[in-house]
């Protein structure tokens, strides 16, 4: 494969970064933050993250698992989060091989929809269950969740980012 141009080498990911870095976000989403509609998903957007980055270090059980903890904790409809987090994971492996080419600033433009289905979803579910509408500013969500996209891929890549300068230790 031709790297992009302008695209730094990166080293092979470490499956326990992987690990780690979902364990810390899905952590860090069962800590009360109110509950407000227009908070971002971390959780969807580490494993939207990977799924597209990794697509086969990833698999939807693991999205599933997790999405039945979010539902649990956040006393959702059992299932909700399961179902968004699974359909989002699949998005993101299908589509991973074309969003490699894309800066991610493009990538965050192309993940938009993808957020905004998936609230939608989780939206229509709770509807269906007798909730209420929560009103406009669950549109405000997948907006944050494409404007922190750029900075999440910087957070997630860093720990794989070679150094710009080949010496005799580093040859590549």
């Amino acid at each position: 494969m031709i790297m992009p141009r302008g695209q730094q080498l990166l080293m092979p990911v470490k499956p326990g970064f992987i690990v780690f870095s979902i364990a810390l976000v899905f952590l860090l989403s069962l800590l009360p933050l109110g509950g407000f509609v227009w908070m971002p998903d971390l959780l969807m957007m580490v494993l939207a993250f990977w799924a597209l980055h990794h697509p086969h270090r990833l698999g939807m059980g693991v999205a599933f698992v997790l999405g039945l903890g979010v539902d649990v904790q956040q006393t959702a409809l059992l299932g909700q989060h399961a179902l968004t987090y699974v359909l989002v994971v699949y998005a993101s492996q299908r589509a991973s091989r074309r969003m490699m080419w894309f800066s991610p600033l493009t990538q965050a433009l192309q993940v938009l929809p993808m957020f905004a289905g998936a609230h939608l979803l989780q939206m229509l579910i709770r509807m269906v269950a007798g909730g209420m509408f929560p009103g406009f500013s669950v549109v405000l969500a997948p907006v944050l969740e494409t404007l922190l996209w750029p900075l999440l891929s910087a957070v997630l890549l860093a720990p794989q980012r070679r150094a710009p300068d080949a010496d005799s230790n580093r040859p590549l």
